[in-house]
């Protein structure tokens, strides 16, 4: 691995939230980064033009080829691909009555199959490239509360399911690729202020903060910088492990 203040990283669902909140931290601390996102026209907007440590790509973790394309691009404008931190998702707040297989389908090919596409396209490039990497993929502390969806924006069954599968796919992919140098973790965060709970109701807003020992919920550059501790040289021997960001709130 490189020195961290000149890594090539990776980051996806760069357009707004975490991603970007990961993004700008990254570009502050001297990596180079392509910020991939499925919206090329908000991941347009949410950069300045010019800087030679950023390239944009629109991207969809669900295309095979979006993810070799993405991964080739950074290969192509930096000389290689030291780690991946993938963000982008789908959330989905359709409780157990209203889903239908389309629905559920649907989210599990982002959430899921998206999550391995990325991953594998960029672990092949850090083997071709022979210097090791890291990976984190985005799993939830859904899996653990088990929220079941409904009016008050809470996820439901099928985003519950579907981050559940990332804890396998880390440990999977983590013995994998050990023998190659590549770590493989993720960060399962609590309720964050991003987009993705724009829809939360007052009242769900009011019991997450009464929950959280720390009185808040937590800020999207928080779970941001806990992605990228995982990539550098403080976690080299932390791989298969699903890390809560989540400021303690309770469960259950």
């Amino acid at each position: 691995m490189t020195h961290e203040e000149d890594q090539v990283v990776i980051v996806t669902g760069a357009a707004s939230g975490i991603g970007k909140a990961c993004t700008d931290f990254l570009l502050r601390n001297g990596s180079r980064v392509l910020a991939a996102d499925l919206d090329a026209e908000r991941l347009a907007a949410a950069y300045k033009a010019g800087s030679d440590a950023l390239v944009l790509q629109a991207c969809d973790v669900s295309q095979a080829d979006d993810c070799t394309t993405a991964v080739k691009r950074a290969k192509h404008a930096f000389g290689r691909v030291d780690a991946l931190i993938h963000w982008a998702g789908q959330h989905s707040t359709k409780t157990w009555d209203t889903l239908n297989a389309e629905d559920f389908d649907a989210l599990l090919r982002v959430n899921v199959t998206g999550s391995f596409l990325i991953a594998q396209a960029a672990a092949r490039q850090m083997i071709a490239d022979g210097n090791g990497g890291s990976i984190v993929l985005t799993g939830s502390t859904a899996v653990i509360h088990a929220p079941i969806g409904g009016e008050a924006g809470n996820g439901g069954p099928a985003y519950v399911t579907a981050k559940s599968a990332i804890t396998g796919m880390v440990r999977s992919l983590a013995r994998a690729l050990g023998p190659s140098s590549i770590r493989v973790n993720a960060i399962a965060p609590g309720v964050t202020e991003t987009p993705m709970i724009g829809n939360y109701s007052e009242a769900t807003r009011r019991q997450q903060i009464a929950t959280s020992p720390l009185g808040r919920i937590g800020s999207a550059e928080e779970v941001a910088e806990a992605g990228v501790m995982l990539i550098s040289s403080s976690a080299r021997y932390i791989s298969g492990e699903v890390v809560i960001v989540n400021g303690a709130t309770a469960f259950g």
